[in-house]
């Protein structure tokens, strides 16, 4: 029988930590494992723990830290700790900013049970939930740091071209990337492993997040 997923919830409403939990264990896929009632708790006390769950619910609108601050404290300790945004409300600016400081997955509090289920399995098994979400809300983002040719200058003309490549909305495959190239795949995937290395990324999602912040690609691909 396979390992059930483990779930962290944060929350500062005992009722919303009590239903998602019964919810969630109604599937015997899941459990909860750990609770905490604020963000600052969390923060403190998670990064001590021996086993970590596999993903945490994570509130937005909470008292002393509330979600977006949780989250840029975790990317500041390097953390790998996977977190769904759970939100009231439907802005996307909230899920841009959500996205950018580490967020793996974003929901409204009013989806339903299934929803809640295949962002849970989609963030554990693949680190993020919708990478095509989270494009298309980065290439409709306003406002982008620009550093120009000043950002470029740290990269070769081989690592800006897989950067263009992974970023381009076609979602191409690292096989198409390499035929794009005219290199072999073993060659993409040493110049893939060498920009994760060099921007302290993990993925392809924060390599992207890189890029368009950064303003190595621009956002805008199409109307």
């Amino acid at each position: 029988m396979a390992s059930k997923i483990s779930v962290g919830i944060v929350d500062d409403h005992k009722i919303v930590r009590n239903g998602l939990k019964q919810l969630l264990e109604m599937n015997e896929d899941f459990e909860v494992t750990i609770e905490y009632e604020n963000g600052l708790r969390f923060v403190k006390e998670v990064e001590e723990l021996e086993e970590k769950p596999n993903v945490f619910l994570l509130d937005y609108s909470m008292p002393m830290m509330n979600g977006l601050q949780v989250l840029k404290e975790l990317k500041n300790q390097n953390s790998s700790i996977k977190c769904i945004i759970l939100t009231q409300h439907d802005d996307q600016g909230i899920k841009i900013d959500a996205y950018e400081v580490g967020a793996r997955g974003f929901l409204n509090k009013t989806c339903d049970l299934d929803e809640l289920v295949s962002t849970i399995n989609r963030v554990h098994e693949h680190g993020y939930d919708n990478f095509e979400e989270i494009l298309k809300l980065l290439r409709n983002k306003t406002t982008v740091e620009s550093l120009g040719s000043r950002a470029r200058e740290q990269f070769t003309n081989r690592e800006l071209q897989l950067i263009e490549l992974i970023c381009n909305d076609n979602e191409y495959t690292y096989q198409q990337i390499a035929d794009h190239m005219n290199l072999s795949i073993k060659s993409v995937d040493a110049c893939r492993s060498q920009l994760f290395q060099k921007l302290d990324v993990r993925s392809k999602v924060g390599l992207v997040l890189y890029s368009f912040h950064y303003k190595l690609t621009h956002p805008f691909l199409h109307d």
